[in-house]
């Protein structure tokens, strides 16, 4: 399949410059969230020639799926990556895709526009190629993966599809497996009372670092424990801490954060229960001691089968184009792919190269995001064909 490269990277060109901060790292309510980003790539979908359809998982949240028919009979793939990104931080002129040596710089570049443009090269081939599909090939580009990924959740319901490629940045490796993650909040209870009323007052924050103490404890255990030949080994963090509301008053509440990464075989109440457990023995030993623990949002690992029809299929393409077989490696982050591959899909992550994910220098190797088209080109029409 003959990729268009040019109009690819002005596709990529043209994303970056249209900010699609997802709303979750716009506490300032300064960007649009996805609606634009969204409407572009309806546009460039309407084009090529697919039916198109904008959803919203939720009130201006908008993720769009084309649908390219087969002749029937073949197997239907998804191509799915998400055009939202996070904030722009520190980084000069974040929505201006400047192009130096080969890289593309500009938020989102990396992480994960250039997946999704990679995506539109490669159906834009299929269709001006006239490629002999039996099967469907689904184009799912999605909001709100840098959060709570409502948007996959939301297309995995309602389009079903035998395979599926996810095009996070992967270095062109072959990525067939990652983590999950659990965010776990504690929250711990005092009484609030003048600073100087020791015999009243009850310190919450004191109180959580008991908490503090026994997980670190913890993660010295996970530490331990084996890792997964890809994926690595499960892994915790105290991400936020608030307590108290003065210099002079007892804390009444503090709250954590947790992020508990969950390693391939682990399971939702698995590991909340380790953190139960911990608030369980301290009670234990002091009966006053008051504290909840609740899961505020779970996400499941990844582990597809390297003998899977999809990674054949990109293996192959990439053989063809490159003269050998894609490294196999696991994804250090969570990705899509998990949600499919639990909605049934013969699920891999395929990707192009680069570097800055959540970082003040982004950039894009558009070598790689043109190969990419290609190989996502050519796989299709193997496993759809």
């Amino acid at each position: 399949m003959n990729v268009d490269e040019k109009r690819t990277i002005e596709t990529l060109a043209e994303m970056v410059a249209t900010p699609s901060v997802n709303p979750a790292f716009d506490a300032g309510g300064t960007t649009p969230g996805e609606a634009a980003i969204a409407d572009l790539v309806a546009r460039k979908l309407r084009g090529i020639g697919l039916d198109v359809e904008i959803r919203e998982a939720a009130p201006g949240r908008p993720s769009v799926v084309g649908v390219l028919e087969g002749k029937g009979g073949g197997r239907s793939l998804m191509l799915n990556g998400h055009f939202d990104t996070v904030g722009p931080g520190g980084m000069k002129d974040p929505f201006t895709p400047a192009i130096e040596n080969g890289r593309m710089r500009g938020r989102g570049s990396y992480d994960m526009k250039a997946g999704v443009a990679a995506i539109l090269g490669a159906v834009e081939a299929l269709v001006r190629g006239k490629a002999p599909l039996r099967g469907t090939i689904v184009v799912a580009a999605v909001a709100d993966e840098e959060a709570a990924s409502l948007g996959t959740l939301d297309v995995a319901r309602a389009f079903k599809t035998d395979g599926a490629i996810v095009t996070e940045p992967t270095g062109q490796k072959l990525a067939l497996a990652h983590r999950g993650f659990s965010w776990i909040h504690v929250r711990t209870k005092g009484f609030a009372c003048h600073g100087s009323r020791y015999d009243l007052g009850v310190d919450a924050n004191v109180r959580m670092g008991r908490v503090l103490v026994r997980l670190e404890a913890l993660e010295r255990d996970l530490a331990s424990r084996p890792a997964h030949p890809l994926a690595g080994r499960p892994s915790l963090h105290a991400a936020i801490l608030r307590g108290g509301i003065g210099p002079s008053i007892y804390a009444p509440e503090c709250r954590l954060e947790i992020e508990r990464r969950v390693a391939v075989g682990e399971t939702a109440e698995g590991v909340l229960d380790e953190v139960r457990s911990i608030v369980a023995a301290i009670r234990a030993e002091d009966p006053r001691f008051e504290a909840t623990v609740r899961e505020a949002l779970h996400r499941p690992p990844f582990e597809a089968a390297r003998d899977g029809a999809v990674a054949r299929a990109v293996e192959a393409a990439h053989r063809a184009a490159s003269g050998g077989d894609p490294k196999v490696t696991g994804a250090p982050f969570w990705t899509d792919a998990a949600i499919l591959r639990e909605a049934g899909a013969d699920t891999i992550v395929f990707g192009h190269d680069g570097a800055g994910a959540h970082e003040d220098e982004e950039w894009a190797d558009l070598a790689t995001v043109t190969a990419l088209a290609r190989t996502l080109a050519a796989a299709a029409a193997d496993y759809a064909g």
